[in-house]
């Protein structure tokens, strides 16, 4: 079982510190995307953390269930208005098997980057296939490494830099892991520093990966929006189909 990175204190605050993800817009477009993946059948979340996605989703009429790792980050879904009509299960996205199928799994806000072995991103794939039914889709928004962005010799890059908050990333180039620094000032003073490691991945990595579990591409974006994904995006929404 992997390390749970997301306690309590991370878990109580995760909301407020990801406040720009809850914008109404953003979830609109979002949860219209995957919806229009589930169509008539089931979705399923890996890693639904306090159900950002997941809650609107479900308000949309599309039945979601959910994996999820730390059981602080499922203390604060529960403890939301619709959060009853989730099914969610505590345990590993990449190997925590729920009954039936799904016609969509989805894993978004760099979630795939948590597995932190090359191993560990595999079974996942492989675990997100067994829950699809044929023609099924699998969908993964994750960031495009910066690595070409760093000068050569540079291990570290500042994200944020704002009063009362300061995020950094350190990369390990020859392991493929990145630990993501976050020191925030707390309302008494002091600061809290919490760091987790990440394991960033190419798009064509990720496509092999679909292949090794009996996916295709479908469909590649830079965003939520269907914008056209290029060389100059950072981040994509992929859509990998189930033959």
């Amino acid at each position: 079982m992997p390390d749970i990175h997301f306690d309590a204190e991370i878990a109580a605050s995760y909301d407020d510190d990801s406040d720009e993800r809850f914008d109404p817009a953003l979830l609109a477009r979002t949860t219209e995307f995957l919806a229009g993946l589930a169509g008539d059948g089931r979705a399923l979340e890996l890693a639904i953390g306090t159900g950002r996605v997941a809650l609107p989703l479900a308000e949309r009429g599309v039945p979601v269930s959910g994996i999820e790792l730390s059981p602080y980050m499922l203390e604060r879904l529960r403890a939301k208005p619709g959060a009853a009509a989730i099914e969610v299960t505590e345990g590993d996205m990449a190997s925590t098997r729920l009954d039936g199928e799904f016609s969509l799994v989805y894993l978004v806000y760099n979630t795939i980057t948590n597995l932190t072995t090359q191993d560990s991103q595999v079974a996942c794939f492989a675990n997100a296939a067994r829950h699809l039914r044929s023609g099924g889709c699998f969908v993964v928004e994750v960031g495009v490494p910066i690595l070409r962005l760093l000068p050569p010799g540079t291990t570290r890059h500042v994200f944020a830099d704002e009063p009362g908050y300061l995020g950094y990333d350190v990369y390990d180039i020859a392991e493929q892991i990145e630990w993501s620094h976050h020191v925030r000032l707390r309302e008494d003073g002091t600061y809290r520093h919490s760091f987790a490691p990440y394991r960033y991945l190419w798009p064509g990595e990720l496509d092999l990966m679909a292949t090794m579990a009996g996916l295709r591409l479908r469909e590649r974006w830079t965003d939520w929006d269907r914008t056209p994904f290029t060389g100059e995006s950072e981040q994509h929404v992929s859509v990998w189909e189930k033959a």
